[in-house]
Order: C-alpha cells, then structure tokens, then sequence
C-alpha cells in the first residue's frame, strides 16, 4: 500500500510503522524543549492588545504585527519592576525567552523587560496619559494653591550632587535668604519616579512645629537633558502624588522648552531652577524699598489728613458764636435766680421758727412724763411675753433633743454589743460579714463593747445558712446591715 505526504511524494507504509510512539505529554515535552533550546533569549517588537492583569498579580498581553501574534505573560514578581508596564495600543520591545504552554498547546514569550519602541511610542503614551489625567481634573486652575508671598522654609527635590541645588542656594541667598530643607533624590532612570513621589509624601507627612518643620513651599527641580532623561517627572505616580500635595508646589524641569506632566499639575511652573527660587521668594532689597515708600506715603497721607482736619475745624470755629455772648443770658439768669434764693431763704427761716415756736408752746413735762409711764408699762409687758415665750420654746427643744438622744442610742451599734454580739473585722479593716469570707489562719480582730481582741481563724468547714421559707403573707423590708 502506498501513501501520498503532502507534498505529493508516495511514502510507503511499511516505513511510517517504524516510527516511534510518544504520549501527549511526552510530545508537549519535547517541543517545549525544542523551543526554549532553539530562542533562549530574544527580543520582540510589536503592538501590545489584549492586557489583562489578573488577580493573582500576572499579566497577559498579546504582541502583534499586521500578519501575526504572540501570547505573552510578565509574572508578577516582574511586574513591578518594569520600567514600562503594557498598555493596550503601546508600541514596546519586549525582551524575555519564548517557551511553550503545554495545557492548550501553544507557545508564548515569558517577558523580563519592557522597552518603547522609539519617541514616537514615548509620545503617544504621554499623550494618553496626559489626556487621561486630564478629564480627572488634575490639571485644572481650580485645584492650584497659591503660593505664599514670604515663606520661612522652602523644601527642595532634586539631586544634591548637581548645580541645581547650588542654584537654587545661590539665587535664594541674593534675593531673600532662607532655610531650606533639601530631600535628595535620583532625578533620573528606574528609580527617579519612586524617590520622587517619596520625597513629596515625607514632606507633607512633616508637622509644622516638628524637629524638623514642614516647609511652606516645595520646589522640584532638575537641569535639562534629553526627552527620555525627563520621563520620570511624566509619570502617573508622580503626578498624583503632585496633586495630592498640601504644600505649594513649584516645578522646574529642564529648559524652557521643556515640557512634563509635573508643570501641568504643579501650583506654579518656572522654565528653570533659578527661576522656580525666584518665584519662592521677593527680593530683599525691593521688598524693603516697597516697604520705606509705603511708610513714606502713609506719613505724608497722614501729614495731609491732619492739616485737612486743621483747617475743617478752624472753619466750624469761625462759625461759632462769641463766648461772651453764649454766656451773658445764662449769666443774667444766675444773678436773678441768686436775687430771689436769699429772700426765698430769709422767708423760709422765719417760717419754719413760727412752727418751731408753736410745737414748743405745746410741750408740757407732765404730759410727756405720762407719755414717758406709758410706754414704759408696754415695753415691760411685751418683755414678760418675750421670756415666757423664750423658755417654752428652749423646753420643747430640750424635750425633743432627749427624745432622739434615747432613739439615737437605742439603734447604735454600741447598744448591739452590749446584748452579746461582736464585731469582726480582717486584718484589712473591712467587717467579715460571712463566715465564707474567713479564710483559715486569717488575723483577725474582735471588737466588744469593752474593748478589742485579736484572735487567729482556725481551720474547720463553713456551714451553710439553711435558706428560708417564702412567707405566703406581705413581704416585709429586710433589716438592713447596722455596719
């Protein structure tokens, strides 16, 4: 019998008998081994489509051309540490080992690294990614702060190996010198994005009366380089990190020309270091000449307000009347009211000595000796009703007072002693109410009604109370504990 293979050729059957025979397993081995063996470490271009980043921390993406595609997976242990995560439509060069997946029998890339693949990716991911934090609002003027016209400490991200800082240190010396707390970071290359975003989190985390005090305005800064040397202060976690900011926020950021997603969401964009101190603070000098010339104003504005003043009274002055004839109707009047006071005086006098003269013609001794008995009599009367009444009230008192003295005594402890009881107190001081609260070798200290003794509690079982029956009749109120 023969057989045709799909070129064409005839193969003959006897030869195809002679060939091996291998499990699925086996076979999904085999080529898994062929691959790796064959593409142990490559590098691909291509479209990233169809990421997914599951639960379990991986991520699946699909590499394309216009002819083919290729599975990928970056475990998650991986993940972090790209320097650029897949994003769907990103041109990216992957770099990883090609191996096989045996459960649905196909191959894939296992990826190590992610790259752009040119400025053009770079800039269509910034493009996206600025569109995106935009319709978030992030850049809008509404969410930016002012920044304060004299702050007391000034915070500074950047390099401290660069000229930037010394800039900065420079400028701020010359115009109006102040304290300024320098956070170092790594401005560019795989770390820069998380030392930045550390560095704004330490120091709005600071307080403002700490050892080391918040500063009043933050200044992130780096000199100028290349597009790919900015990207840093282009990232996501940057730029919310930036906007999250309590702190007034100033970026400087390469040249002029120089543009980063960090000076859309900043409060205030400077086109370089130098510039960015010069936004911090005024200058000294100006500041104190703004200062003379207003203080200058304020005196001659003042000079004028009281000469207006002056010359607004000295007109009301002018139209005021004379004193003297103010005061020469008030004087009349006084002179004729001081006229009729010593005849009104003079008529009183000998009135009120006619009424005096008139009483004493009525004053006899032997009426006002009567007068004198009478109220003697009531005043002695109204004494005897006083101490009569005094001392009942003073019996009465006493009577009740022995009334409640012999009560008192009756429901005194002291009167329960008498009758045989004892009180028995721990060597704490607090009662033994229940034999249960004894314990055995316990001191303990017995009080009579003639005096104390202290005993030991020896060792012997508690008995028990029998309980009591329930009355069937009213419930009466319990006595109550007398200590």
């Amino acid at each position: 019998m023969i057989n045709e293979t799909p070129k064409g050729e005839p193969v003959h059957q006897s030869s195809t008998e002679n060939l091996p025979e291998f499990s699925v397993s086996e076979i999904s081995r085999l080529l898994k081994r062929t691959v790796e063996e064959a593409f142990p470490y490559v590098r691909i271009r291509g479209e990233v489509s169809r990421v997914n980043r599951h639960s379990s921390g991986h991520c699946y993406f699909d590499l394309k051309d216009d002819k083919a595609v290729i599975a990928s997976v970056v475990w998650k242990g991986n993940f972090d540490k790209l320097a650029v995560k897949p994003e769907q439509g990103l041109e990216v060069v992957c770099t990883g080992r090609v191996t096989t997946y045996q459960g649905q029998s196909k191959y894939q890339i296992v990826v190590e690294r992610v790259e752009l693949a040119g400025l053009g990716a770079l800039m269509a991911m910034l493009e996206e990614r600025k569109k995106r934090l935009a319709e978030e609002g992030l850049f809008t003027e509404a969410r930016k702060q002012l920044i304060p016209y004299l702050p007391q400490i000034v915070g500074v991200v950047t390099s401290p190996t660069g000229v930037v800082i010394r800039d900065i240190m420079h400028r701020l010396e010359d115009r109006f010198p102040r304290r300024v707390l320098l956070w170092p970071v790594k401005v560019q290359g795989e770390h820069a994005p998380a030392n930045i975003v550390s560095a704004i989190k330490g120091f709005n985390a600071l307080k403002p009366s700490g050892v080391v005090p918040r500063p009043d305005v933050l200044i992130i800064a780096r000199g100028g380089g290349s597009f790919e040397d900015l990207l840093a202060f282009s990232e996501e976690s940057v730029v919310r990190a930036a906007s999250a900011s309590k702190i007034p926020l100033i970026s400087a950021v390469g040249h002029e020309t120089d543009t980063t997603l960090i000076d859309l969401v900043s409060d205030k964009r400077a086109p370089t270091p130098t510039a960015a101190a010069e936004m911090a603070v005024p200058v000294l000098r100006d500041l104190m000449g703004a200062l003379i010339d207003l203080q200058s104003r304020l005196l001659r504005g003042v000079s004028r307000d009281i000469e207006r003043r002056k010359q607004a009274l000295s007109g009301l002055v002018r139209a005021l009347p004379r004193t003297d004839a103010v005061l020469a109707l008030s004087r009349q009047r006084f002179d004729a009211a001081a006229e009729r006071l010593r005849g009104a005086l003079n008529q009183n006098l000998q009135r009120h000595g006619t009424r005096l003269a008139r009483s004493g013609t009525l004053l006899r001794p032997r009426l006002v000796g009567e007068e004198m008995m009478k109220r003697r009599d009531q005043v002695s009367k109204l004494d005897a009703r006083l101490h009569r009444a005094y001392r009942q009230c003073v019996g009465e008192a006493a009577h009740r007072l022995s009334v409640h003295t012999r009560l008192l005594e009756g429901v005194s402890y002291r009167a329960i002693l008498q009758r045989g009881f004892v009180i028995v107190k721990g060597a704490d001081g607090i009662v033994r109410r229940r034999a249960s609260a004894v314990k055995s070798s316990e001191a303990l200290q017995l009080t009579f009604t003639d005096g104390q003794v202290g005993v030991i509690a020896g060792k012997g079982l508690t008995k028990q109370a029998p309980p009591r029956r329930k009355s069937r009749g009213p419930s009466k109120t319990p006595q109550g504990d007398l200590f």
